[in-house]
C-alpha cells in the first residue's frame, strides 16, 4: 500500500515521503496513529505542504545539528514527576515532558517528535535518552527523574 508519511518514522522515512509498506502495517499502525495518510492523486498536493512544514522545523545542515548536539550534551536535565513509595511513577515520562524540561533547563528548543526512548520511563533515577537532530546526528542525553 502506498502512503504519505506525515511524521518521521524511524527506518521508514521522513514527513512528506511517499513509501510503499505492507497493508496491515499501514492500516493498523501508521494511519490510526497519524503517522501517515493514504496515497491518492489528490494527496500529492498535501506532500508539498508537509515538506514545507518539515523544512521550517528541521535543522538544515550537519554543522547546525552538531552545534545543537553540543548544547544538549552540556545541559543537566531534571524532571520532577509524581511517584509512589517504591519509586514507580504514576504514568510515565513522555517525549513532550522531556522537551519542555530541556527548554526549562536552558537548553535549545527541541521538537518532541525528535526525542526517542529505548523503553518507557516509569521509574525514578537516571535515564539515557536520544534526540535525533539530523539523519546522521543523534545526541545522547541524561535525564534525572526525581519525585515531585
Amino acid at each position: 500500500m502506498k502512503i504519505i508519511l506525515t511524521h518521521e518514522v524511524s527506518g521508514l522515512g521522513t514527513a512528506g515521503d511517499v513509501v510503499d509498506v505492507r497493508d496491515g502495517y499501514a492500516r493498523n499502525y501508521l494511519v490510526p496513529r497519524g503517522f501517515a495518510i493514504r496515497w491518492t492523486k489528490g494527496g500529492e498536493k498535501d506532500v508539498e505542504q508537509i515538506r514545507r512544514g518539515r523544512k521550517i522545523r528541521e535543522i538544515a545542515t550537519i554543522e547546525q545539528a552538531n552545534e545543537v548536539k553540543s548544547q544538549l550534551e552540556g545541559v543537566s536535565v531534571k524532571l520532577a514527576v509524581r511517584a509512589g513509595d517504591a519509586g514507580r511513577l504514576f504514568g510515565s515520562v513522555t517525549p513532550a515532558d522531556v522537551a519542555s524540561a530541556i527548554k526549562a533547563a536552558g537548553g535549545p528548543d527541541v521538537d518532541k517528535r525528535r526525542v526517542e526512548f529505548g523503553s518507557p520511563i516509569k521509574t525514578l533515577g537516571a535515564h539515557q535518552i536520544s534526540v535525533r537532530l539530523h539523519a546522521e546526528v543523534v545526541a545522547k542525553l541524561g535525564v534525572e527523574v526525581v519525585a515531585a
